[in-house]
């Protein structure tokens, strides 16, 4: 589950004393939240759908959900600074009402291309409205009510993920007004319309010294992962023709430019999109590397899962939804838990959990590769409840740890960039571990292999990697447990 989101800029002040902002400005941050998190988890119950209407792909879907994470990852911290320069409030009524516009264009997308420009243009819009959010909650409360206000937004986005799933499948299933998977994305107008006139009530908040934005670095940045990540999702589809190795040497290139100009942009004391000196310091590159490890683990599974449990065992998206809401609800428990356990045992308790979210994937491997038909899919359940507790357990708590290792002046730059972090490692697990999927299920099936059987055997396949990446993970985390954090 990827519903962590570190502050995307500078921290604010502390404040001693502020007076309260109306209760609706609160509720209406949170339901930016909400939406951000909700649109990207309850994609997966409609992929079957999706793939059913629009005659789309396995690449087609995975960039569908790639896209969205990819945009979202790269634009977060200028839609921060976009903020702290323009207007924190501003910015979060254009995001939302971006956000429902392109909303509305992925639900009348006629055709897969089209569908994926649209989210790409969702995913732009979510970076401007949602670093708004956390920059608001710092501005606007005062410590008591910041913590308040922060732990709602925890909770909150718990739901969204839950919500995403559960009632996700609910409504793709309901086939409201004949509109069947596209009614998850139409929903959005009606909130967003609602959400941007009463976004006023907000109280407007500026940085008075707001860093500029590094467009350039941006620019290549993107480029260069939009031309790593389109190769992996279209290759194992098509035979990995010649035009997919070059792009993939073109993004070499262009992100050996993006480094380049953002140590020129440094040197001429201008605001880069990321300080490469971040990167002096070892265990912050080393964290940098879990961030990506464990968050590309996410997004792939639940990807791989709805293909699992709809297109290979017969389930309903409803029930689908409902099958992995148990994953969910362990993840927000570990979430309670996490804190206590790193405060009590240290941060090797971090790696710990790491490797309980590896064996939740073992787990869930070894039960799926014995699965025949739909009936059995109870089976999934408790390896399903430990994979969302050792999630939770290694994500949450994950951030503040990597985090610690940067001088405080560098914070806000290091959490915006471990942000990035999050969202990319999403794309770019989704695209690795499709690969692996689709050259399973690709395969000639043998006889007596039903198509239960096929995809439970492409499923178990695909997840090597995310077994394989978790532990890397935890190994880099007892690594950086041992280097000492900034500051101590």
């Amino acid at each position: 589950m990827t519903i962590d989101h570190p502050p995307a800029e500078s921290p604010f002040p502390q404040a001693v004393a502020k007076p309260r902002p109306p209760a609706l400005a609160l509720a209406i941050l949170l339901l930016g939240g909400f939406i951000t998190v909700f649109d990207l988890f309850v994609v997966n119950v409609a992929i079957p759908s999706m793939q059913a209407d629009l005659g789309a792909r396995f690449a087609d879907i995975g960039f569908v959900i790639a896209g969205y994470e990819l945009a979202f990852g790269v634009l977060l911290i200028a839609g921060g600074r976009l903020g702290d320069r323009h207007g924190r409030r501003r910015l979060f009524a254009l995001g939302m009402a971006g956000f429902a516009i392109t909303s509305f264009l992925c639900g009348i997308a006629p055709d897969a291309t089209s569908l994926i420009v649209a989210r790409l243009l969702q995913g732009a819009t979510a970076a401007i409205l949602f670093p708004q959010i956390y920059a608001l909650l710092r501005v606007l409360f005062d410590d008591a009510g910041r913590r308040r206000a922060f732990g709602l937004l925890g909770m909150t986005l718990g739901l969204a993920a839950i919500a995403g799933q559960v009632l996700g499948g609910i409504i793709v299933e309901s086939d409201l007004f004949g509109l069947g998977w596209r009614i998850i994305f139409l929903i959005n107008l009606p909130i967003g319309v609602i959400a941007l006139l009463s976004a006023r009530i907000i109280p407007e908040s500026r940085s008075a010294d707001a860093m500029g934005v590094d467009w350039p670095g941006i620019g290549l940045a993107t480029a260069g992962l939009l031309l790593l990540l389109l190769p992996l999702l279209e290759g194992p589809t098509i035979g990995w023709p010649l035009w997919t190795w070059a792009s993939m040497a073109a993004s070499v290139v262009l992100l050996a430019a993006f480094i380049a100009w953002e140590h020129r942009v440094a040197e001429r004391g201008g605001d880069p999109a990321i300080d490469l000196a971040l990167f002096h310091n070892v265990a912050f590159w080393a964290g940098s590397l879990v961030v990506l490890l464990i968050y590309s683990t996410s997004t792939s599974l639940f990807l791989c899962f709805a293909l699992l449990v709809q297109s290979g065992l017969g389930l309903t998206p409803f029930a689908a939804g409902t099958l992995f809401a148990p994953a969910s609800v362990g993840f927000v428990v570990a979430s309670l838990v996490a804190p206590k356990l790193v405060a009590r045992f240290g941060n090797m308790a971090i790696a710990g959990g790491a490797l309980v979210y590896a064996a939740g994937i073992g787990w869930l491997i070894a039960t799926t590769a014995g699965l025949g038909d739909g009936t059995e899919t109870v089976a999934l359940l408790p390896p399903l409840v430990l994979f969302g507790f050792g999630q939770g357990l290694s994500m949450t708590p994950l951030l503040n740890l990597v985090i610690g290792y940067v001088a405080e002046k560098h914070a806000g730059m290091a959490a915006g960039f471990i942000s990035t972090m999050q969202q990319v490692g999403g794309a770019f697990g989704v695209s690795v571990v499709g690969i692996v999927f689709v050259g399973i299920l690709g395969r000639p099936a043998g006889d007596g292999i039903s198509n239960a059987g096929r995809y439970a055997h492409a499923f178990a396949g695909a997840m090597i990697y995310n077994l394989a990446a978790v532990i890397v993970a935890a190994a880099l985390m007892t690594f950086m447990v041992r280097k000492r954090p900034a500051g101590r």
